[in-house]
């Protein structure tokens, strides 16, 4: 089993950046593909990046690739997600997601939820 804790989210204003942070419990964090969703009020659940094993592969959503950089340090347990020129927009509770698997996949299913972190961008 693997644990899950994001931290780093808060109330910016629009322009800013911030940094997520997700640390995992375990042994086994270097054996998994990484990804960070978002859900915003009203809207469903959307995967916006992710990161295999070793870091060698990344995956950014198109609308917001230019403003996102997905990393992690296995010797940590901890994958990051910085966020620049935030938006209104993006404002949500950002989760961090682990995959039984090194390999980084668009649209597979993860195994391991954090609890969520909340970003909020005011105009």
């Amino acid at each position: 089993q693997v644990q899950l804790v994001e931290s780093g989210g808060g109330l910016v204003q629009a322009g800013d950046s911030l940094r997520l942070s997700c640390v995992a419990s375990g042994r086994t964090f270097s054996r998994y593909a990484m990804g960070w969703f978002r859900q915003a009020p009203g809207k469903e659940r959307e995967f916006v990046s992710g990161i295999s094993s070793s870091g060698g592969n990344r995956y950014y959503v198109d609308s917001l690739k230019d403003r996102l950089t997905i990393s992690r340090d296995n010797a940590k347990n901890t994958v990051y997600l910085q966020m620049n020129s935030l938006k209104p927009e993006d404002t949500a509770v950002y989760y961090c997601a682990a995959r039984q698997s090194p390999t980084l996949r668009v649209g597979a299913t993860y195994d391991y939820w954090g609890q969520g972190t909340q970003v909020t961008v005011s105009s």
